[in-house]
């Protein structure tokens, strides 16, 4: 099993900055991918990012450019840096954790979700 917490979301105004966070802990040896997907309302669960343990990242076409991920691995934690901020970008984000190394709005290890809400 792996539990997943998530932190940082909040509200922000069309521009601005934001960081997510999120800590794995339990049977984390066998995690290979972690990584980011987000849900408006009225909407499917969507990709945003993810990145390997060997530091491989994959981007949603809507956010490249403006979000990053990384991973520190000694600390088991995954970090989502969103700049240039959008009103379309409001949604719940939620991390994810994975034995395999492709990428999926089902499967693998889910946390609660972020709120992230970009508004002025």
């Amino acid at each position: 099993q792996v539990q997943l917490v998530e932190s940082g979301g909040g509200l922000v105004q069309p521009g601005g900055s934001l960081r997510l966070s999120c800590s794995a802990s339990g049977s984390i040896f066998s995690i290979n991918t972690m990584g980011w997907y987000r849900q408006a309302p009225g909407k499917q669960r969507e990709l945003v990012a993810t990145i390997t343990s060997g530091g491989s990242q994959n981007y949603a076409d809507s956010v490249k450019g403006r979000f990053t991920i990384s991973r520190a691995n000694a600390r088991n934690t995954v970090y989502l840096q969103m700049n240039s901020l959008k009103p379309e970008d409001t949604a719940v984000y939620y991390c994810n954790a994975r034995e395999g190394t492709e990428w999926s709005p089902v499967g693998g290890y889910w946390g609660q979700g972020t709120q992230v809400t970009v508004s002025s």
